[in-house]
């Protein structure tokens, strides 16, 4: 991202700028009209015709790549990063997008789903980034969220990314080295974002996985004794909000895979389909992961409050029995401490000593009973 803010800083969007290599960042001017201190959102735009990323001697508009694939056909992918209504609205105009996917695109904060706008598929994707950590903590952040929304034509595809984490330039990439792929139209770059979307799940499902062991063994570890009584439980339920909040990222987005793997689209190429098939079951695998750590951080956090409650009635019965040892020579002082003439063995020259050691020995069995029965 300081490449991305460094290039913002360094280009002026009016002024149309010379041709990039493939992978580059790069920013367009769309509008002339707008204000020229504005910065375009657009972070790659180029046509591909038969699998192959066309070569232009300028940087391509989003409105001279429709014109370029209008006249030499191909399509033209157009990715975004965070627009506003002002910037993303000369290419909706241009690309004909349903307002309605427009206003979802520009705001974000969607759930993952698929809808159809005539002869455009407006999809959503919650992509997932882990964080790293030294530390588990009760206030660490686990998992880092973004969007990506993809609008898919006959001819174009357009991403919208929201969140610092997700960049699609590797992907880009990877699709650029696969022309016969990338020759089956905009169908395969969908797929392809699908696809490193649900594996992207895969790999936080498993960094996860280390986080609730960690917790688990701390919880259930005889060596944890000496860590206050219930300090785990914030660790536990930081990681349960996390777990949520994947949830919320992997759950929704069955319903789509499904339409796309089953159900024939006219934008959906058949052979693409097929694909999409395996990403579903990917993003099962990565569901059923998420179901079961919610279940076992469940059974980790009531052990861990059973230990609590364990422990509590531990210290209850050892200020029980030490209450009871002590109630004997308390008992023996206050019979004496009363101000009576005629008590046994008050004037007794051995009466004092015995006293004692009747109230050591009293104290030394009781101690020893309660020691037997496990109460101290």
């Amino acid at each position: 991202m300081s490449m991305i803010r460094d290039l913002r800083a360094a280009v002026r969007p009016s002024l149309r700028k010379s041709v990039a290599p493939y992978g580059n960042e790069v920013r367009n001017s769309y509008d002339s009209t707008r204000d020229p201190s504005a910065v375009s959102a657009v972070v790659d735009c180029a046509v591909y015709r038969d699998g192959a990323r066309a070569e232009s001697p300028a940087c391509l508009t989003p409105r001279e790549a429709r014109l370029q694939v209008r006249r030499d056909g191909g399509f033209a992918w157009i990715g975004l990063h965070e627009p506003t209504e002002a910037e993303f609205a000369g290419i909706a105009a241009e690309f004909g997008l349903h307002p309605l996917a427009v206003e979802d695109a520009v705001h974000a904060h969607q759930r993952p789903k698929l809808e159809r706008y005539d002869d455009t598929l407006f999809t959503v994707f919650k992509t997932i980034h882990y964080v790293e950590h030294a530390e588990l903590t009760a206030t660490s952040e686990v998992v880092e969220s973004g969007e990506v929304m993809c609008f898919t034509g006959r001819d174009f595809f357009i991403t919208v990314r929201h969140g610092g984490q997700g960049s699609l330039r590797a992907l880009r990439h990877r699709l650029q080295d696969d022309p016969e792929l990338l020759a089956k139209g905009p169908s395969a770059v969908l797929h392809a974002i699908s696809d490193h979307v649900v594996d992207g799940y895969l790999a936080v499902a498993d960094a996860m996985q280390d986080d609730i062991d960690e917790v688990e063994t701390d919880v259930f570890s005889q060596t944890g004794k000496g860590a206050p009584r219930g300090s785990d439980a914030g660790r536990i339920y930081q990681l349960k909000r996390e777990v949520l909040e994947f949830k919320r990222a992997v759950a929704p987005l069955r319903r789509p895979l499904a339409l796309l793997s089953e159900r024939p689209m006219r934008l959906i190429d058949p052979d693409i389909q097929k694909y999409f098939r395996d990403v579903a079951d990917h993003l099962e695998r990565v569901q059923e992961q998420v179901i079961g750590f919610d279940e076992l951080l469940n059974s980790i956090l009531q052990a861990n409050l059973a230990q609590a409650s364990v422990a509590q009635n531990e210290d209850m019965r050892k200020i029980t029995s030490w209450a009871a040892i002590v109630a004997v020579p308390t008992m023996v002082c206050g019979v004496y401490g009363m101000n009576f003439e005629h008590m046994p063995e008050l004037h007794w020259r051995f009466g004092y000593p015995l006293v004692l050691s009747v109230t050591v020995a009293a104290c030394f069995a009781i101690h020893r009973t309660l020691k037997r029965n496990g109460w101290l």
